[in-house]
């Protein structure tokens, strides 16, 4: 009787990507990772592009020197999915606008928000700031005009602006007859939504 192969049923484990993005946040060099771990710039980056696979030790050798639990390079990445029916419905400013987070509450680094403005919706007749350091909105259906203190700009479907959150600032859908639909990207967020 002839013996068939067995298949795991795995791919080839892909760690490298993490191994470099540790090495890069903590600002080190491919050399200097070689240096502490005794092993050569070649073979660390081999290693990084997923080209050969290091044996447990070493593996552990270069954890060490990136302070990265091993674990880590196999756990699941960790993601969030918001659904369109249960975003939470969101009041950032004004008036005439349907606001609805589509990122996690708790999720600090960054808040995506998508606004249905009625026509002539607006942030309000005073400018105001978040306390962000970005802030960028897409335009998606309709128009936005975006109001500064000493200018305006007027965004058509497709265009993007990009500025401050601090910069004082409001928003108006010009249209008197057509909703508009934008995207706002928020960075930070500018509060904590856990609450």
């Amino acid at each position: 009787m002839r013996s068939v192969p067995i298949d795991s049923g795995h791919q080839d484990l892909r760690i490298g990507a993490r191994l470099r993005d540790a090495r890069q946040r903590q600002g080190l060099t491919i050399d200097q990772v070689a240096q502490s771990t005794g092993l050569t710039k070649g073979f660390i980056s081999r290693v990084e592009r997923d080209m050969t696979s290091p044996s447990v030790s070493t593996l552990v050798t270069v954890c060490a020197a990136l302070s990265l639990p091993v674990g880590e390079l196999f756990a699941a990445p960790k993601t969030d999915v918001v659904r369109k029916a249960h975003a939470p419905g969101i009041q950032l400013t004004g008036r005439g606008a349907e606001e609805r987070l589509l990122t996690p509450r708790g999720q600090a680094r960054l808040q995506l928000v998508h606004s249905v403005i009625e026509p002539g919706g607006t942030g309000g007749e005073e400018l105001y700031t978040l306390n962000c350091e970005v802030e960028v909105v897409h335009v998606l259906r309709g128009s936005l005009q975006v109001q500064f203190s000493k200018s305006s700009e007027l965004l058509a479907v497709g265009d993007t602006m990009t500025f401050s959150g601090r910069e004082p600032h409001s928003w108006l859908n010009p249209d008197k007859g057509d909703t508009a639909e934008v995207l706002w990207v928020i960075v930070p967020a500018p509060w904590d939504t856990t609450a």
